[in-house]
């Protein structure tokens, strides 16, 4: 069993605290994605539970073991870095093989072990290059296969993606997916991109630098009716709407009433075509707010747009508690 339990797990730097008591259970064979903005504590959580920084407070449980006081060699996890770290001199087979060679395999097993993590990430016609030879992509096949080779309890990744163009980051993303369905061991993932978070995770954690969305600018969105009973005036109050509920007017898929849809005059900040959809920012409130445009039309910075904010789909969660507070 792979199981994987935080309990108020806390890292400070001086008096500065950067992960703020996470409690977290991951199951057996479960893949977790740990998502939000830079800053926010995500791969320093990560390599606590990897062993690379020392805790400040609470407990990392792997399987039926505190490992606290572990180092990394025995906590028997993998991690997957963003920068590959592959040994330049050493070929794509003494790679794969070197964490076994150092911990004194018998030369029969190592082989097996790296001919099977070969032909599951389709690595076999690289095994005698270099990795000054190989794409972006089959550097990256590579780092995972360098943790297979290991037959971890708990597979770590740190944003292993992010130095990818975005063709190959589709194409890992199905190669981490196929991986992870194959290995079927416990995976927990870094990422701040939401699109592979949902792709890949069986579930979603959000962590956040403890920044709340509130409308101190003066501006302002109507109460959803459902939510009236819920709050009381003064109440502070946390608001969430996905990308795919605040649309230029038009451009959506409506799924609510009609009455619930309000419409606000935004300023551009920049967009990202995607080729079938443009992702669209717009200041509201002095904040950048993401939005989904379908069939996408040119918009430059600074124009103007008439933004359809779909408060059917909002979310509220209470801003001291943090807990949802649902309709």
């Amino acid at each position: 069993m792979a199981i994987v339990s935080l309990k108020k797990l806390t890292k400070r730097y001086g008096n500065m605290e950067i992960v703020h008591g996470i409690d977290l259970d991951v199951a057996d064979r479960e893949f977790i994605a740990l998502v939000g903005p830079s800053g926010c504590g995500k791969s320093t959580t990560l390599r606590m539970i990897a062993g690379l920084e020392d805790i400040s407070g609470g407990t990392i449980e792997i399987g039926d073991r505190i490992v606290n006081d572990l180092p990394p060699r025995s906590r028997n996890i993998s991690m997957v870095f963003q920068s590959y770290a592959l040994y330049p001199h050493m070929t794509v087979r003494e790679n794969l093989g070197f964490s076994l060679k150092i911990a004194g395999a018998p030369k029969e097993e190592m082989d097996r072990r790296v001919a099977e993590a070969s032909a599951i990430l389709g690595l076999d016609a690289l095994l005698e290059r270099r990795p000054s030879q190989l794409s972006g992509g089959q550097r990256q096949r590579v780092a995972m296969g360098r943790a297979i080779v290991r037959d971890p309890d708990v597979f770590l990744f740190d944003e292993p993606l992010s130095n990818l163009d975005a063709k190959l980051r589709t194409q890992m993303r199905t190669e981490i997916k196929k991986l992870h369905a194959k290995v079927k061991s416990t995976v927990i993932y870094v990422t701040h991109d939401q699109v592979e978070a949902m792709t890949l995770a069986d579930r979603i954690v959000i962590m956040r630098d403890g920044g709340k969305i509130v409308f101190s600018g003066g501006q302002s969105l109507p109460l959803p009716g459902r939510f009236k009973a819920k709050v009381n005036a003064g109440d502070k109050v946390v608001f969430g709407l996905r990308p795919d509920d605040l649309y230029p007017v038009g451009h959506g898929l409506h799924s609510g009433d009609a009455a619930d849809v309000h419409e606000i005059e935004l300023p551009v900040t920049v967009t990202e075509p995607l080729g079938n959809e443009t992702l669209v920012f717009a200041e509201f409130d002095r904040r950048d707010w993401v939005s989904r445009m379908l069939n996408p039309r040119p918009l430059r910075a600074g124009d103007r747009v008439a933004m359809s904010f779909d408060l059917s789909q909002a979310h509220l969660f209470s801003a001291e508690t943090g807990k949802s507070l649902r309709a």
